[in-house]
């Protein structure tokens, strides 16, 4: 592991053991991963009450249910990056004998499609799921409850249906696609459909009368398990959210993880906290965000939610349907270890040079009469106003031709630089976005005399 000062895991050893006294919880595990490997981790009761005592440990399987939809969200992308369907496909494209046109997969990932929650049957009161061979069918039976984009509704169905498409395209199972694409790559060994066999934690459910935990039942849940049928451990969840930490080619690559990060649907429009990316919970907690999922089947409260920032992630496992709040202890593990044990930061290291086409460049320049102050760093151009947050990174260049630059991150990402120069050679005005860049303030009616 890597190492965390013994007096913040003694902290964190305490949330955890609270958590688990507080929330009356048989079973937990709390867990945190950061520098690309699991840091620490703790169990608190007992994985089986048979065996009372001892506890669950990183390597005990729970039933992650709704995280599954993360892994399912990464295989779809990884389809789209591979030119095998678009996000703006629609199911009647993919798969032809649905009744419900124009529900797309952006849509569907963000929870925006307006569909309805569960599959047609009352599936949680009579614990009896559709089949693959009845799922299209009870999809074309279901209900569009709301219009497109029009507000967040989350479904499991619709997650069913996206494990389908990739059965479909890639001509095997869900779990089959996701084993090859994701967990053995990453070697996540113990994520398997449904409990493995090996260490686990039983499931119950804490009435709120008695003390008397009730043991839930292990349920098969047939063609949803795209959208919840995955059980894992916390040194798995370690290694799959060091890849939504930092993502490996092999798997996604990070330009694609990063747009499945991007807001697509707010899901809390009274406070901005949370909102849904492509297949990623977005959770805001004060100035820090948090990309991840939480996950509920009876008898296990789930979540893992990840700091890319900083690369530190948390890991929540409750053996009880009557959980707290998994994800407030997976990012209060996080919060902990951020601000009690940070990583030392990044050492500077000097440049080897500047590019001669850059010299003429360094320095401030004003537009709309505001500067920008343009440098250099390892030999790349950068901009970043004066007036902007710490936090907030400055516009990238990559150069394509003599005096044309495109923005790559930051600020005006996409957009065009161009130089303009005198017949000496010596930069007079830049166009950025379009926008004029000049040497000194200027008024926009100076604009034409520039």
């Amino acid at each position: 592991m890597t190492e965390i000062a013994e007096q913040t895991q003694n902290g964190l050893t305490r949330l955890v053991a609270e958590r688990q006294s507080k929330g009356r919880v048989p079973g937990v595990v709390g867990a945190v991963a950061r520098a690309g490997k699991l840091a620490w981790s703790a169990g608190a009761g007992s994985a089986d009450l048979n065996s009372p005592g001892t506890p669950p440990t990183a390597d005990s399987q729970f039933l992650i249910a709704s995280q599954s939809k993360t892994l399912t969200a990464v295989t779809i992308m990884a389809l789209r990056d591979e030119g095998k369907l678009s996000l703006d496909d629609t199911v009647d494209q993919l798969i032809p004998e649905t009744k419900h046109a124009g529900v797309t997969v952006r849509q569907m990932l963000s929870h925006a499609s307006g569909m309805q929650r569960e599959p047609v049957g009352d599936v949680w009161d009579l614990m009896k799921f559709p089949s693959r061979d009845d799922l299209v069918a009870g999809w074309n039976d279901a209900e569009r409850i709301g219009k497109p984009h029009h507000r967040f509704h989350y479904s499991n169905l619709v997650f069913a249906l996206l494990g389908e498409i990739v059965a479909r395209i890639e001509g095997r199972s869900w779990y089959e696609s996701v084993k090859a694409r994701i967990l053995d790559p990453l070697e996540m060994r113990r994520t398997t459909v449904g409990i493995d066999g090996g260490p686990n934690q039983t499931g119950y459910y804490v009435p709120p009368w008695t003390d008397v935990p009730v043991r839930e039942p292990l349920l098969d849940i047939g063609a949803m398990d795209a959208c919840g049928g995955l059980a894992s451990t916390a040194e798995d969840l370690a290694k799959w959210a060091m890849f939504v930490a930092n993502p490996v080619d092999e798997v996604l690559s990070k330009d694609t993880l990063d747009e499945m990060c991007q807001v697509q649907i707010m899901a809390d429009t009274d406070r901005w906290q949370l909102a849904f990316g492509l297949g990623f919970m977005l959770l805001r907690r004060g100035d820090r965000l948090f990309v991840g999922h939480d996950g509920g089947m009876p008898g296990h409260i789930t979540s893992t939610f990840v700091h890319r920032e900083s690369g530190t992630a948390g890991i929540a496992l409750f053996g009880s349907t009557s959980s707290p709040a998994p994800s407030a202890l997976a990012t209060d593990l996080v919060i902990k270890v951020l601000e009690d044990d940070p990583l030392p930061a990044d050492p500077w290291l000097p440049g080897t040079e500047v590019p001669a086409e850059l010299t003429g460049i360094l320095g401030t320049w004003y537009s709309e009469g505001s500067p920008f102050t343009f440098t250099v760093r390892s030999g790349v151009l950068q901009a970043k106003s004066p007036a902007a947050a710490e936090h907030q990174s400055p516009a990238v260049f990559e150069r394509l031709s003599e005096d044309t630059y495109r923005t790559v991150s930051g600020r005006e990402t996409g957009e065009l630089l161009r130089i303009t120069r005198d017949p000496a050679g010596h930069p007079t005005k830049l166009h950025w976005a379009t926008y004029l860049c000049t040497r000194q303030p200027l008024a926009f009616a100076d604009l034409n005399n520039a």
